[in-house]
């Protein structure tokens, strides 16, 4: 029998990638404060939220395997924040025209045995988008269809969002919905949880 799975996360997204494993798994939203702390690059903050997800979780469900995962964007020195309005989505795709992003997506699973040791593992996937030179008609267009005001850089790359980039490069194309799923199922079988096992 193996250990339960929780997924660290309230999102949607995250949800739906990993279902496409075929593990069954509960979610508990994490209570974390996600405010970056001064000099703190993109890639220190998505590893410091994704290791407090997962170990905050980890350490309130004793004998589970957590997901904890955190996603930090950024395209010309300034983070790209989930826009919340359709307003905001267009000034951000507007700042984004041309330009690269980078992502930052981390991973660690944890477990809290009992008797007080903590297993915990960490992954970091970079993504690099190259934006298209993008008219006014064209990203309101997109946000119109598309409402991406509850995604980081105000864009879903899994939809027609596809269209706003002359390029996406990573080793882990899942790793920009927000869950790095080749680096997950590696460390999931770690831990004794195996997404191509026999199903029972």
């Amino acid at each position: 029998m193996t250990d339960p799975l929780i997924l660290g996360s309230s999102s949607i997204y995250r949800a739906q990638a990993l279902k496409s494993l075929g593990l069954s798994f509960t979610q508990v939203a994490p209570r974390i404060d996600e405010t970056p702390r001064p000099y703190e690059s993109p890639a220190e903050l998505a590893q410091r939220l994704a290791r407090r997800k997962a170990i905050d979780i980890a350490q309130q469900h004793v004998g589970a395997v957590v997901i904890g995962s955190d996603q930090v964007g950024y395209c010309a020195g300034e983070l790209l924040c989930k826009p919340g309005t359709k307003a905001n989505a267009i000034k951000s795709l507007r700042q984004s025209s041309g330009k690269t992003a980078i992502f930052f997506t981390a991973l660690v699973c944890a477990k809290q045995i009992t008797g007080g040791e903590l297993q915990t593992s960490l992954d970091i996937c970079k993504t690099e988008l190259k934006f298209h030179d993008l008219t006014d008609e064209q990203i309101m267009s997109y946000v119109e269809r598309d409402n991406p005001i509850d995604t980081a850089g105000a864009f879903k790359a899994e939809s027609l969002g596809i269209a706003l980039f002359e390029y996406i490069r990573a080793d882990d194309p899942s790793a920009l919905i927000g869950l790095p799923l080749i680096a997950l199922t590696r460390r999931l079988q770690a831990f004794g949880i195996d997404p191509l096992a026999p199903s029972d």
